[in-house]
């Protein structure tokens, strides 16, 4: 399960238990005679989200990536933060947060922001160094917030549309120009140019680990259809980033799926 950044991994799966009590009034019904004509044209359908056309595809697919979550990443993200102090879970989260620096850096500069690119050159330099490979956010510190970017936004920021949502097996959300953007986010990951495969795999593990137990705390937010919400949360996060904290209402202008097919489910 590789970089639930968002990236990304699903949320283990709550149990939300609801009792509602209906009071059912009781109406006249007209004559049939008095009763206007049916349109069937009118009936209510389902709502369908804009940017979700493979919906019960993507169901499918999240009940599987949260039974996994449920039975195998939480309960070793649980021991995770059992068993690591405080002050060393904030390094080690620290330290992937500035290996994801050379991203930053790259991405930036494709989008043209080349101020952003030299303060994330600046933060790389600092906490790789005063900082003790990335161990304590130093940069932070003196003034050079972080910046959070990959090629699906560089992507979104050329104008390329995002694209159906998608929820795929062990990766979990993404949107069909973020799936395609991966390939050359792991061209700009450190981690997979290690050489020790037993050392690559096991870091790649620990920031998975380590990234979920970042979000133990969050599952309180979640309301409702947990499908939904996860969706929903994805898509307004991505937005967010991609137009660099400018979000439109909605998820951003349905007309970007105009030039995709109306799949069926």
């Amino acid at each position: 399960m590789i970089n639930f950044q968002a990236s990304r991994l699903g949320l283990a799966a709550l149990v939300f238990a609801a009792a509602a009590n209906v009071a059912c009034a009781q109406v006249e019904v007209a004559p049939a005679s008095a009763t206007a004509p049916v349109d069937d044209a009118a009936i209510a359908q389902p709502y369908r989200h804009p940017h979700d056309p493979f919906e019960s595809f993507n169901r499918r697919m999240f009940a599987f990536n949260d039974a996994a979550d449920r039975w195998v990443l939480k309960p070793v993200a649980r021991g995770y933060r059992w068993v690591t102090p405080q002050f060393l879970e904030d390094g080690i989260g620290n330290i992937f947060s500035n290996v994801s620096e050379v991203s930053n850096i790259f991405n930036n500069l494709l989008q043209g922001k080349v101020r952003d690119s030299g303060r994330d050159t600046s933060r790389l330099l600092i906490n790789s160094t005063v900082g003790l490979l990335g161990f304590f956010d130093v940069a932070s510190r003196w003034g050079l917030p972080p910046s959070n970017e990959d090629f699906g936004q560089t992507l979104g920021a050329w104008g390329v549309s995002s694209g159906p949502y998608l929820v795929l097996p062990l990766l979990g959300p993404r949107t069909l120009r973020d799936g395609l953007a991966m390939p050359v986010d792991g061209l700009t990951d450190p981690v997979v140019y290690i050489d020790d495969v037993s050392v690559r795999n096991s870091l790649i593990v620990l920031r998975v680990v380590d990234g979920r137990a970042r979000l133990l705390s969050a599952e309180d937010m979640i309301r409702g259809d947990r499908y939904s919400f996860m969706r929903d949360a994805y898509l307004q996060r991505r937005e967010f980033l991609v137009n660099d904290g400018v979000v439109e209402d909605g998820f951003g202008d349905d007309d970007d799926l105009d030039d995709w097919p109306a799949w069926d489910d």
